[in-house]
C-alpha cells in the first residue's frame, strides 16, 4: 500500500539529486509501488523550454513542476522531484500547493559539486559564459527546516537513497505487504 507524496530533492547542481531519485525510484518500482521522477532537466526540456534562468523564470518553472507533482500526488503516486529550487519562498510555495510534501536537502559542498561537474556548467559559470548560475552568480538559500538532510559528500548515493526510503516507511507513505521479503530496501 502507498500514499501519494512528493519527495522534493533540492540542492546545488551536481549534489546528487537525480542519482538519488533514480535509486529510490528503482527500489520502489521493484516493490510494486507507483512512482514517477520529475527531473529539472526534463521539465526544462519538455514543459519549460522557453524559460531562462532569471528569478522569475525559475519561479514559473518550479510552479509548473509543482502542479504536475500535485496532480500525481493526489492520485496516490510517489513523486520524486529533483530540482535545484534555490529559493526558500518557492519551496514553501511547493509545500503549500502540493500538500503531501517531504523536503530533502541534498547537501554537498560547492567545491565537491564543482569537482563532480560532468556537464562543465560550473566551469562555464566561473568563466562568465553562464549567467545566473546557482552557487556561482546566483544564490542558493539552504532549506530552513528540511524533513531530511542527506550529505552526499559524506555518504554514498545508496546510503542517501536508503535514508529516504526509511523515512517513507516510518511515516507510512509506503507499507510493505506480507509478500514482500522483509520490508527493507535492498540498497
Amino acid at each position: 500500500m502507498q500514499k501519494g507524496v512528493t519527495v522534493w530533492l533540492t540542492g546545488l547542481s551536481g549534489a546528487g539529486k537525480t542519482t538519488i531519485s533514480r535509486l529510490v525510484e528503482t527500489e520502489l518500482s521493484k516493490s510494486g509501488f507507483r512512482v514517477e521522477v520529475l527531473d529539472g532537466d526534463e521539465i526544462r526540456q519538455y514543459l519549460s523550454k522557453e524559460l531562462g534562468f532569471l528569478k522569475e523564470d525559475r519561479q514559473k518553472n518550479i510552479e509548473r513542476a509543482a502542479y504536475v507533482a500535485k496532480l500525481l500526488t493526489r492520485n496516490d503516486v510517489i513523486v520524486l522531484a529533483s530540482f535545484i529550487s534555490p529559493y526558500q519562498k518557492l519551496r514553501e510555495y511547493c509545500r503549500r500547493e502540493i500538500g503531501s510534501f517531504i523536503e530533502v536537502y541534498v547537501k554537498c559542498s560547492l567545491e565537491e559539486c564543482i569537482r563532480r561537474d560532468v556537464k562543465h556548467l560550473y566551469k562555464k559559470a566561473l568563466n562568465g559564459e553562464i549567467q545566473h548560475f546557482t552557487g556561482i552568480s546566483d544564490t542558493f538559500e539552504e532549506p530552513e527546516n528540511p524533513d531530511i538532510i542527506v550529505q552526499t559528500d559524506r555518504e554514498t548515493p545508496a546510503e542517501s537513497a536508503s535514508r529516504i526510503l526509511d523515512y517513507l516507511i516510518r511515516r507510512q507513505y509506503i507499507i510493505y505487504d506480507s509478500q514482500s521479503v522483509d520490508g527493507k530496501s535492498s540498497l
